[in-house]
């Protein structure tokens, strides 16, 4: 069987601030290195389980080149780097069985959550169907419209509550609790793994009782960018139109893999500032 993890870097526990996730800060490296230990324990949780499993290791947070490769345990592949097909779940495919997402954070205005946001500061909401969905939903969803599902989230109380309102059957690990943006209860790191270790164990063992979050085509898409400009570069985009407000675009998709590829392009556009 083959079991996809995804590991972004605020959902991680101690991780609070900034400083800890962004690689031109002075804390980085601990982040980094606090990440990487908790894919090694979800790595371990899956061989537990399933010993002869391939085990994809996903670096998922900003410029997916945070990982120590030298670090991670050696039974798992490791991708890296960007751009790259399906982004937070680059090597996503039709012979992938399950999708773990560690590290995961609450979506842009949800809260009190750590860091909560939608893949930048850009974005301030995606709405797919009328349902708000930041990128616990994207991943879940992009992950079911190939028959896979998640079977396990760690990050704060917030985010393990939107996993569970998307996904009720998924196996959640709360490795910290969120007092505000900036602010949380940590488990201790070791405490945190040991939890991890043994949840993605129990997730890959029941993954045959997790339905894929599954969103049927065509669909209809709207996203709320932060400032004007933003919106102008988006109407650029062939099918993307302005929607009300002078912040909102729109377009529709045939299916979810279409809508996914489109917010995955807009989130970067997000990142360009006027010339």
């Amino acid at each position: 069987m083959k079991a996809l993890i995804s590991v972004d870097m605020e959902g991680i526990s101690g991780i609070v601030h900034p400083t800890e996730t962004n690689p031109d800060r002075y804390d980085y490296e601990r982040g980094r290195a606090l990440m990487t230990a908790e894919a090694n324990s979800a790595t371990a949780g899956v061989l537990d389980a399933e010993p002869t499993a391939e085990v994809w290791v996903i670096d998922a947070h900003g410029p997916f080149r945070n990982m120590l490769p030298e670090q991670l345990d050696r039974r798992a592949r490791l991708v890296r780097g960007k751009p790259r097909p399906l982004g937070m779940l680059g090597g996503l495919d039709e012979r992938t069985d399950a999708v773990l997402l560690v590290g995961y954070h609450a979506r842009a205005g949800r809260g009190p959550a750590v860091m909560a946001h939608t893949m930048n500061d850009g974005i301030l909401d995606v709405r797919v169907a009328g349902r708000s969905m930041g990128e616990i939903g994207l991943n879940a969803a992009m992950a079911g419209h190939l028959d896979v599902p998640v079977v396990l989230l760690s990050g704060d109380d917030s985010a393990c509550a939107e996993a569970r309102e998307l996904v009720p059957s998924v196996v959640t690990v709360a490795v910290k609790q969120a007092l505000g943006q900036g602010a949380a209860v940590a488990l201790h790191p070791e405490e945190a793994r040991e939890r991890l270790r043994r949840a993605a164990a129990e997730a890959i063992t029941r993954r045959a009782q997790v339905l894929p979050l599954r969103l049927a085509g065509p669909l209809e898409v709207e996203v709320d960018l932060a400032a004007p400009f933003m919106v102008d570069l988006a109407a650029l985009v062939p099918g993307v139109a302005r929607g009300e407000g002078g912040r909102t675009v729109t377009f529709s998709a045939a299916d979810f893999a279409e809508a996914y590829r489109l917010v995955l392009l807009l989130a970067q556009l997000a990142t360009v500032q006027p010339g």
